[in-house]
């Protein structure tokens, strides 16, 4: 008897170390960014790595993107925080806003880098399917990161811009209402005015520059794929110690 596996399916075990791989990006380049503006609290934590293990939360990483991925809606996971102490920083809020955005950066420029290859022609098939959705997944992430909800790295720059008793109060709220915020965010109207700016300016910025068309995905494959991403990084309460 021959067993037929789902293409769906198949893209969804082959997206697995693309997830993997961009939470790693996403947090390493947060440790990469601290570290060079003077705080060595990462590199001791063993964070300024590539190694996508270093950065997995068994609970955010594993088991809640696997359940959700089996509730056919959405996948939803965080890496593990990396710790910062701005109190290390050579200027506290200027470096601590690099440091914020170079997490969405990280992702933006690793879209770009599988665009690439994608415009190369490799890979073909499946793979290269897979491939696409990546490129939508981190840019997507470069968005998503950005929103001024804690615990994501928009609220921390929101902050750092803005440093009041205010600001304050409202980053301090990542680990309980903050997230309450940003899942009402994702099961709202907005969520999806977000997906589409995300594919918009993809396909705008990758026309313009390397003339390829990505936006060609087929509207089954989106049904599946809708990444509410939660990058877990919550704030401890004290004034100078994050997490990111």
């Amino acid at each position: 008897m021959d067993i037929i596996v789902n293409p769906k399916l198949w893209k969804i075990i082959l997206f697995i170390p693309i997830l993997f791989i961009s939470f790693a990006v996403h947090e390493f380049a947060h440790a990469f960014v601290a570290v060079r503006f003077g705080d060595d609290t990462p590199r001791r934590e063993g964070r300024l790595t590539l190694n996508p293990l270093s950065h997995l939360d068994l609970i955010g990483s594993i088991l809640v993107p696997f359940m959700s991925m089996a509730s056919g809606w959405a996948i939803i996971g965080w890496a593990k925080p990396v710790r910062i102490n701005r109190n290390n920083f050579y200027n506290p809020r200027r470096d601590d806003i690099w440091v914020s955005l170079a997490g969405p950066a990280a992702n933006f420029i690793l879209a770009i880098l599988i665009s690439i290859l994608i415009k190369l022609g490799f890979p073909r098939g499946l793979l290269r399917g897979v491939l696409e959705l990546a490129v939508y997944f981190n840019v997507f992430l470069f968005f998503f990161n950005l929103l001024p909800i804690p615990p994501l790295d928009g609220s921390h720059i929101l902050f750092d811009v803005f440093p009041n008793y205010y600001t304050q109060r409202y980053l301090n709220i990542g680990g309980g209402l903050g997230l309450v915020l940003l899942f009402v965010f994702i099961y709202s109207p907005l969520w999806h005015w977000l997906w589409s700016l995300s594919i918009i300016s993809l396909s705008h910025f990758f026309e313009r520059t390397f003339q390829i068309f990505i936006f060609q995905l087929s509207m089954q494959s989106l049904e599946i794929f809708y990444f509410p991403l939660v990058c877990k990084r919550f704030s401890t309460g004290k004034r100078y110690i994050f997490y990111y």
